[in-house]
């Protein structure tokens, strides 16, 4: 026998067993001599502290079942995040006109320079509370799948004895919730630094739509050597031609969304950070206010460094559509604004050291799924639009975009000259594009 009166040859338990107990004893539930819990005093404890957390849950609305997490929460926490960056005025009727009046002007130079329509709705200005609610959906959509990988995860650690099991409910919802303190704190960063609906390059609206932030465009502004007007005229310009692109391109939004979400489904969780999460921060975080400050300290730290050969496949191909998307948008701006608008080169160079330094973009996306995006070649991108109109029309370099099969690869972003003189030949089909394909096809079955 040895001094705490367990027998010497009873097995120790494992690693996960073990990360188990030390965070049951946080909540006062201990094996008793034998060394084994006591289901009744382990259910009992659970089922107060759940119903407890799970009554002041319930105040943000309906959870998950499957995963636990609770949107309204979520939401919840970027709202505040957001309050507590300073103040989100309404846009004042004065700002609505004044993007009204850019976008109007912006629309009138595109339409002499693309092949794009106008959108049939009509430009708006947005606080950062609205570009929260109009957003939030698609950011639901995107982040699911890592959710799902958590559940995943939590369900193989407590793999093991019944009363280990036991513990699963528990620790799910509060895994969940961590995680949902998370993402309400990484979008609740972004909606502080976004200047338009489509800042970051992806479709973040259920149809597209020219809305531009004036409260985050002011700030931007801050230390710029240009007219406040001019800045905003040129920020309309760029909101307009990526909203019109991706308004008469009806494959391109879906394909960029599914790219995040195939990344984002396999995406591989940390072992040891998890079993940190719940020994090091799960021991108090039983309340919302809790799980934000554990939420905050658990960010970014889940998912494993290493990437599968498939994720980066993905990865690259993101990071090129992506390119040439802002790479598009770099050379009809500077086809339109060029010789009207002397600041626009300046601009340009402005935003394109934001991404570079990891603009908003690349900061939402890592930490939520974990996603790590560089769009490097956008000023290549933007060298092969430019050359392809030079060679054969503005109406050629937009045509490009009738079907994915028909953009520039990587390997023609090397050759602008090549691809301006003769286009891309297409390959067939590989297994990521059948994939793809695939998410796309239940994305409508699930819309329709």
């Amino acid at each position: 026998m040895s001094d705490s009166g367990t027998p010497d040859d009873r097995p120790e338990p494992g690693d996960d067993e073990a990360a188990l107990l030390r965070f049951l004893a946080q909540f006062g539930i201990e094996p008793g001599p034998d060394g084994r819990l006591e289901i009744e005093q382990l259910l009992g404890r659970m089922q107060g502290m759940m119903g407890a957390f799970t009554t002041q849950m319930a105040s943000f609305g309906k959870s998950d079942t499957e995963s636990g997490m609770n949107w309204g929460f979520t939401k919840d926490v970027v709202r505040r995040t957001t309050a507590a960056s300073g103040p989100d005025p309404a846009p004042t009727p004065a700002e609505l006109a004044r993007i009204r009046d850019a976008v109007g002007l912006a629309d009138l130079w595109l339409d002499e320079e693309i092949s794009f329509p106008r959108l049939a709705s009509t430009a708006t200005a947005w606080s950062r509370a609205e570009w929260i609610d109009n957003t939030y959906p698609t950011w639901q959509q995107l982040v699911r799948p890592v959710v799902t990988s958590l559940s995943a995860a939590l369900r193989g650690l407590v793999d093991g004895p019944g009363e280990m099991r036991a513990a699963e409910p528990m620790l799910r919802m509060a895994l969940a919730g961590m995680f949902a303190a998370q993402v309400g704190q990484s979008l609740g960063s972004l909606a502080v630094s976004v200047v338009s609906a489509g800042d970051i390059g992806l479709p973040l609206t259920e149809q597209p739509r020219v809305a531009l932030l004036p409260t985050n465009i002011d700030a931007f502004s801050e230390g710029l050597a240009a007219d406040p007007a001019d800045i905003l005229l040129f920020l309309a310009v760029r909101e307009a031609a990526r909203q019109r692109l991706f308004g008469a391109v009806g494959w391109l939004g879906p394909q960029l969304l599914a790219l995040v979400e195939h990344y984002a489904r396999d995406i591989t969780i940390d072992p040891d950070a998890l079993e940190q999460a719940i020994e090091s921060q799960l021991n108090t975080a039983m309340t919302a206010g809790e799980l934000e400050n554990a939420g905050n300290a658990l960010a970014g730290s889940l998912f494993a460094p290493q990437r599968t050969d498939e994720q980066l496949e993905v990865l690259a191909r993101l990071e090129n559509l992506l390119a040439l998307v802002e790479g598009w948008v770099d050379e009809v701006v500077a086809q339109v604004a060029g010789q009207r608008m002397p600041v626009a080169a300046g601009l340009t160079e402005t935003l394109r050291r934001r991404r570079a330094t990891g603009g908003p973009a690349e900061s939402a996306l890592k930490s939520l799924v974990g996603l790590e995006l560089r769009p490097r070649r956008t000023r290549d991108a933007a060298n092969l639009w430019a050359a392809t109109r030079s060679t054969r029309g503005s109406e050629a370099r937009d045509a490009t975009w009738a079907h994915p099969d028909l953009l520039p690869t990587a390997a023609d972003l090397a050759d602008p000259l090549g691809f301006a003189a003769e286009g891309h030949r297409a390959a067939g089909p590989d297994e990521l594009d059948v994939e793809l394909a695939r998410l796309l096809d239940e994305e409508g079955s699930q819309g329709s």
